[in-house]
This record gives C-alpha cells, structure tokens and sequence, in this order.
C-alpha cells in the first residue's frame, strides 16, 4: 500500500485547506483511513477517521466542528477539510491506513494503522 497525500500549504487563521490522500492497493474500500498531524517538538496525534464505507467518521476533540473526513473508494482517496483553521493547527499532516479493521469501525490509535503517507505540512499564520 502506497499513500501519497498533498494538499498542505500556508493559509491565514480562519482560512480552509483540502486534503488528499491517494492510495494505491486494489482493496481501498476495507481499509479504515485516518489523518494524524505532528507539531515540532510534539507527539504525533490523531485528528480524524471514517469506516470503510465512509458511513462512520470520529474526529479529535480539538477539530471537531471544523474539520471533516470523506472519501471516496471508487477515486481510492481520502480527504480531510480544514476550516476555521487556529495556529494551533500547524503541523505536518499524516494519513494511514489500517487493514485489520472491520466494517463500521473507526481507528484513533496510531499503533494500529500499518501504512503511512509522506505527510504534508499545514502552516496557520495568525
């Protein structure tokens, strides 16, 4: 499994960004996604998931509201909207894949996601 994300960039806080993350494996649609994010000198965190068919998404406490998790299985991608974007959001953005899940489920813990993207960085200005 290849995942290549893009999409990150420098915006101003309360700006938007788009996420993307392609993958390429032939089983996209039974593999539970999610995006983490990394800020110098801090622990990788999780920021959001969704299920297999995207019927189930769960999001960190410190995104919710703002930001949202699709995807689209026949294009093999997975999205995360950023909105109202805080300087706090900076970080290097991570998305994943878990291949052991099952269907409905949504993965917070990082340890159970065995692929991983190159990541992206998000830059919030104040």
């Amino acid at each position: 499994v290849q995942l290549q994300a893009s999409g990150g960039g420098l915006v101003q806080a309360g700006g938007s960004l788009r996420l993307s993350c392609a993958a390429s494996v032939p089983t996209f649609s039974a593999l539970v996604m999610g995006w983490f994010r990394q800020a110098p000198g801090k622990e990788r965190e999780f920021v959001a998931a969704i299920s297999w068919g995207g019927y189930r998404k769960g999001y960190a406490d410190s995104v919710k509201g703002r930001f949202t998790i699709s995807r689209d299985n026949a294009e093999k991608t997975v999205y995360l909207q950023l909105s109202s974007l805080r300087p706090e959001d900076t970080a290097v953005y991570y998305c994943a894949a878990c291949d052991s899940g099952v269907s409905g489920e949504v993965i917070s813990d990082d340890r159970r996601y065995q692929y991983w993207g190159q990541g992206t960085q998000v830059t919030v200005s104040s």
